[in-house]
């Protein structure tokens, strides 16, 4: 039996205001696939944030009151933003992104296709590219969720059972509700992390991590006198 990924399995649905994305979903990631129209027929262009010197925004773009976008930020729409948000100085927002309420998003992140609920934070140098980060997910500095697998093929989800195809040749992780990833780790195309997650830092991470797992990646060093 193929296993499915449901979003209420990894996604507290209150916590964001567009849950119908994920309506009539098998698995939670063919709502990337809708972000594109669902933008187009609902978001209506208004910029509430408070701006910091001149932030460059452009296209169709939402973005809530509350919200603070400082100089440098790079926002190309379609996007909707939501109220009480960071979105910081050198932040790339490059088309089809929708973020919750009281997000960060930081210094060197890019961000593309891409659907964030509430309170997720992204502060430093990361890339997030066609995924979805659940209620107060947090990405360490330098996360990489890679989205598209080096020959260009679908990409599967890697589990005991074998391979779960997805129908998508771009897609990074589902990551769930309150995980934690630490710095510098790299997330393979397809990547699954359940709620309350942790990934080590410096992990590279391919397949499916359950609820309320700690993933380490260890390492040895060899340690040798100096030579005078």
């Amino acid at each position: 039996m193929i296993p499915t990924f449901p979003a209420a399995d990894y996604l507290d649905l209150s916590h964001t205001d567009h849950r119908p994305l994920f309506e009539n979903t098998g698995n939670a990631w063919e709502a990337l696939r809708q972000i594109g129209s669902y933008l187009q027929f609902r978001l209506k262009p208004a910029i509430h944030a408070r701006l910091i010197g001149k932030p460059f925004i452009s296209g169709a773009v939402f973005i809530g009151p509350g919200t603070v976008v400082e100089q440098g930020a790079m926002i190309k729409g379609p996007a909707w933003i939501g109220e009480g948000c960071h979105i910081r100085s050198g932040a790339y927002i490059r088309e089809n992104v929708i973020v919750g309420n009281g997000a960060v998003l930081g210094n060197s992140c890019e961000f593309k296709n891409t659907i964030l609920f509430d309170e997720v934070q992204v502060p430093h140098f990361s890339y997030v590219g066609d995924s979805i980060l659940g209620y107060k997910a947090h990405l360490g500095a330098g996360v990489i969720l890679s989205n598209v697998k080096l020959d260009k093929s679908e990409v599967t989800i890697a589990t005991s059972g074998g391979f779960v195809p997805t129908g998508l040749k771009k897609f990074g992780a589902l990551i769930g509700d309150r995980a934690e990833i630490g710095c510098n780790s790299v997330l393979s195309p397809g990547s699954i992390l359940g709620r309350d997650t942790i990934l080590y830092p410096g992990s590279q991470w391919r397949g499916v991590l359950g609820e309320k797992q700690i993933a380490k990646q260890r390492q040895t060093f060899d340690i040798v006198p100096r030579r005078e």
